[in-house]
């Protein structure tokens, strides 16, 4: 007892402490920016966060003058993929640790700070995410929903990783093994692709649903029509991973998804991946999009082999129209009151980490969200949909996840990429 009591009044010496001083905050909450603000972080956390005039630097702490400069939280990215792709290729074959710690601080350099990496997972992603929450994490912070679920030889193909099911028995040992694994959410396919594939019939897709929440998880869905979104609401869904995109969402859908506070994620960022690069887009030769992407992968997209592959599919022609619907139904949905989180589907093939996060919050203004709706998706509302209490604001206890920015984001997004520093639990991320 004696040496527990000497610990405990020196251990506070041992503190690690940082004051960052003179910014700019906006905190994540939605409320309105804050100029010449401070904040004391102490092991990671936020102890104090308030003006500057009434934060004191304590003795031994590193002091950081971020006067003129802006803080905001870190991104968090509700609709990502870790682990099984290198450069342009994908498969179960890439999944390693080192792959997914690699790509996990690609996310944390563009100042994405947690990831969900929503239904290609293997083992590997357990062991990393256990490990970040017993410590203190250098890379971007994980969340998986394990193996999602696709119909028998389905879409999108299993590429063993993903469960294949065909009867309701199927779904109910898938959904507990996820279970006995602690995965955060469960992730179903719930697309035809344009008809040309079987989709995962809503019987199955009920009695995942069911299941989860047996074990007390909840359900994304990757969706495209919206009569498979109706269904998927009635029957319990928690997200629509991506947006309505055959037609004009309507208002029965907006009224079941607001009564039962169902989440939207629009990911317009994979809409226009889908045809962007036949246009020879600009961003290619964008310091800030090719410091993270090799030059073979660059001279690939750009090559007029890749884009003819492009310009062969018979579907070609559709793909903007539907990143046009996608971001209709977004800002449908906002102005409605249906909670919006944030996510883009990056991960594979040319749907790349990091960029695609700044790039849509970027689409997500386009479509008519204020960039203080925008930053709020992102930041305090996506870790309200993860029910992650000590990340996605900036407020006294919570993590100090956050990136510092050169410019104001409020006057225009585009400006979330003047990143001068990012930090996670505290800790400065190597750019």
């Amino acid at each position: 007892m004696r040496l527990a009591a000497i610990f405990l009044l020196i251990a506070p010496c041992f503190a690690e402490t940082k004051v960052l001083k003179g910014f700019t905050l906006i905190d994540g909450t939605g409320k309105p920016a804050s100029a010449s603000m401070a904040m004391t972080i102490v092991n990671g956390r936020i102890q104090s966060v308030g003006p500057t005039a009434n934060i004191k630097t304590p003795a031994g702490a590193e002091a950081v003058d971020l006067t003129g400069k802006y803080v905001m939280p870190g991104i968090i990215n509700l609709h990502g993929h870790v682990g099984a792709t290198q450069d342009l290729a994908q498969g179960a074959q890439f999944y390693t640790r080192e792959n997914v710690e690699r790509q996990l601080r690609t996310y944390a350099s563009y100042g994405v700070t947690t990831v969900v990496s929503l239904g290609t997972d293997l083992e590997p992603i357990f062991q990393i995410r256990d490990e970040q929450r017993a410590g203190r994490p250098h890379l971007a912070r994980v969340y998986t929903a394990g193996r999602g679920f696709v119909a028998k030889a389905g879409y999108p193909p299993a590429g063993g990783m993903r469960y294949e099911v065909e009867t309701p028995a199927d779904c109910a040992a898938d959904v507990a093994e996820l279970a006995a694994k602690k995965v955060d959410l469960v992730k179903i396919w719930v697309d035809d692709q344009l008809g040309k594939q079987r989709k995962l019939p809503i019987e199955l897709s009920r009695a995942i649903i069911a299941e989860a929440g047996r074990h007390g998880l909840k359900v994304a869905a990757h969706i495209y029509y919206l009569e498979d979104a109706k269904q998927l609401v009635d029957a319990g869904v928690y997200a629509l991973a991506h947006s309505v995109r055959d037609q004009i969402v309507d208002q029965a859908l907006i009224d079941n998804m607001y009564k039962h506070g169902v989440w939207q994620i629009a990911t317009l960022t994979r809409e226009i991946s889908t045809f962007i690069y036949a246009e020879k887009p600009a961003f290619l030769d964008d310091p800030f999009f090719t410091r993270s992407v090799s030059s073979r992968v660059v001279d690939t997209v750009k090559s007029p082999q890749y884009v003819a592959r492009l310009k062969a599919d018979p579907d070609f022609p559709k793909y903007p129209g539907f990143l046009s619907m996608a971001k209709r139904n977004l800002k449908r949905l906002a102005d409605a009151g249906i909670k919006i989180g944030f996510g883009t589907d990056s991960g594979p093939p040319a749907r790349f980490q990091g960029y695609f996060e700044q790039w849509e919050m970027e689409l997500m203004a386009s479509a008519g969200l204020t960039p203080m709706q925008v930053i709020t998706a992102a930041t305090g509302n996506s870790a309200q949909f993860l029910a992650a209490r000590d990340i996605g604001t900036l407020e006294r206890g919570k993590w100090a996840d956050l990136i510092v920015l050169s410019k104001n984001p409020l006057e225009d997004i585009r400006n979330t990429r003047t990143i001068e520093a990012v930090y996670i639990a505290g800790n400065a991320v190597e750019r």
